[in-house]
């Protein structure tokens, strides 16, 4: 006998409900959008009137959840950057100078005096002037040494060091080489994403491709150059010791010094030390904030180690000046007054309220450990999205009437049954796509129109079941639940199999073809919902109400 708990059929109903609500807000696309962008703002502290009144077109105590545009579909930017990852190398190999100088130093009577000298970059090359004192100069720099932090470098050191004459060679070893490789590269696409986030972007994707390439693609945005800016602002802050002032920026520095210039006193040059005391890696929060006379600054905290260092170089050079240095740019060079501890401090300099919140949201992104080469750049306009949209919608809209009509004409009333439950089913896709905020692009909706074909098909199992039943002589309510019970093995398995398929797409996939998986698979889940649950719910509703002698199917 058909028969459905009541607590089944609330907890159905429920659930369509649910869904359908969340997929409402994409038939108000715009008005919602523009209600959570100012969300957004006002979140982020931009309270203004103007934003209020965006953020009221949408009621609050509805779903404002949507589904993501992709590049395809709304237009955007599109780069495909190199890492040079030698830039490390580079870093390292200058940051490890001061190291070894220290080290050599209360062996001056064995090695003798300590130069640095020019060396190419990724290499690091100290001169000593007691070429006798070579074994222990290599014994005291071998000691810096540190294991490779990597499953592949196990068992191995980071620093590779060799006498050449008085010459000492310091190079990272292969191990560590490819340690930092893998190091950097996982950073620069951390910080490509916490910037593009910053500023507002929405789903962008970010992912590796091959050794040291990065795919990015920002929907929405309108020039691959304003993509360029936002990842190319580097915001490398550095704490470094001021040896002098210089005429120019040609003047000579010395080796192991550079020569900067101003932010905001023009002609005013500063000769630095290249190896910095601390540097923006080791900050752990900026924020915008106003110094002493109400001036727009940024203040900022060091992480433990930062804080020992800046409090140590501080304790030792009080009335010395050390600058503090932005992008290769002296934002200010103050004498040390006093013992700074506690790890933070304050940042002046003739920045605008703008500038001072623009610079701590890109100190706290932190610096791109390494430059990029862009190596393809594409902007995709808006029309071209549209024209996506519209071609997507031509598709999905044909396709549906086609099945309705077909699920009409050859199943009467249980077709239109059929065609009601087709229809849920679409809401639910948009429903859970809207819940766990995905992006929809063209092989999405190609998914969505597959998955329009594939819903009906567990319907039409059932009711040739049913048919059969009719046929063999069985009472329509017999016929109806034996229907159901006999293709619920046919349809689990032909959807499984389909989920599969999907599950295997989405996890060897990538971009797009993750898209088609993610549309295909919730589209399996909801359909099966649909086919099992709903339709057979109308169908008994139906039932129950007209209690027919005999059924056409």
């Amino acid at each position: 006998m058909l028969q459905i708990d009541l607590w089944k059929r609330v907890l159905i109903w429920a659930t369509v409900v649910v869904g359908l609500l969340l997929a409402m807000p994409n038939g108000f696309y715009t008005r919602v959008e523009q209600h959570n962008d100012a969300v957004k703002l006002i979140e982020a502290g931009a309270d203004t009137s103007e934003n209020r009144d965006a953020a009221s077109v949408w009621p609050d105590y509805l779903p404002s959840g949507l589904v993501n545009l992709g590049l395809d579909l709304r237009g955007g930017a599109h780069l495909l950057a190199e890492v040079q990852v030698q830039d490390v190398y580079a870093s390292r190999m200058e940051a490890l100078w001061p190291e070894v100088r220290d080290i050599l130093r209360p062996e001056r009577a064995t090695v003798g005096t300590i130069r640095l000298q020019p060396s190419p970059a990724g290499e690091l090359r100290v001169r000593i002037s007691e070429e006798a004192g070579m074994t222990r100069a290599l014994e005291l720099v071998r000691g810096l040494a540190r294991p490779v932090v990597s499953l592949t470098g196990a068992g191995t050191t980071d620093l590779e060091v060799r006498g050449e004459g008085n010459v000492l060679v310091v190079t990272l070893s292969e191990a560590e080489q490819r340690a930092t490789d893998e190091r950097t590269i996982q950073q620069s696409l951390e910080i490509i994403r916490r910037r593009i986030d910053a500023v507002g972007t929405r789903e962008p994707t970010i992912q590796r491709q091959g050794a040291d390439r990065i795919l990015i693609q920002v929907p929405g945005l309108g020039s691959a150059q304003e993509l360029k800016d936002i990842i190319g602002t580097t915001a490398q802050l550095t704490f470094q010791p001021v040896v002098g002032r210089a005429a120019s920026a040609d003047a000579s520095a010395g080796v192991g010094n550079e020569v900067l210039p101003s932010l905001d006193q023009e002609g005013v040059f500063y000769i630095l030390e290249q190896a910095p005391v601390v540097t923006g890696e080791e900050l752990v929060d900026a924020q915008p904030a106003f110094d002493q006379n109400g001036r727009p600054a940024v203040n900022f905290r060091f992480n433990p180690q930062g804080a020992v260092k800046f409090g140590d170089y501080t304790a030792a050079n009080i009335g010395s000046p050390f600058a503090i240095v932005l992008d290769d740019e002296v934002i200010s060079a103050p004498v040390i007054q006093t013992h700074i501890s506690g790890g933070s401090g304050i940042i002046t300099g003739n920045f605008t309220v703008e500038e001072s919140t623009n610079l701590a949201v890109l100190l706290r992104a932190g610096a791109l450990p390494a430059g990029m080469e862009f190596l393809e750049e594409r902007t995709i306009g808006p029309e071209l999205g549209q024209d996506s949209i519209d071609a997507g919608k031509i598709a999905t809209i044909v396709a549906f009437a086609a099945v309705l009509i077909f699920m009409l004409l050859s199943y009467g009333l249980f077709g239109a049954f059929a065609n009601i439950a087709l229809i849920i089913n679409i809401g639910l896709i948009f429903g859970l796509l809207s819940l766990i905020g995905a992006t929809l692009t063209l092989p999405g909706i190609a998914g969505i129109v597959l998955t329009v074909g594939m819903a009906v098909d567990a319907n039409v199992l059932i009711f040739e079941r049913i048919r059969e039943e009719l046929k063999a002589g069985k009472k329509p309510a017999r016929a109806i639940e034996l229907g159901y019970e006999k293709a619920l093995s046919a349809i689990v398995d032909a959807n499984i199999t389909t989920f599969i398929t999907a599950v295997i797409l989405y996890v060897m996939g990538s971009g797009p073809v993750r898209g088609f998986a993610v549309t295909l698979g919730i589209g399996i889940l909801t359909s099966v919902f649909t086919a099992i649950f709903v339709t057979r719910l109308l169908i008994v509703m139906w039932y129950e109400r007209r209690r027919p002698k005999q059924i056409e199917v």
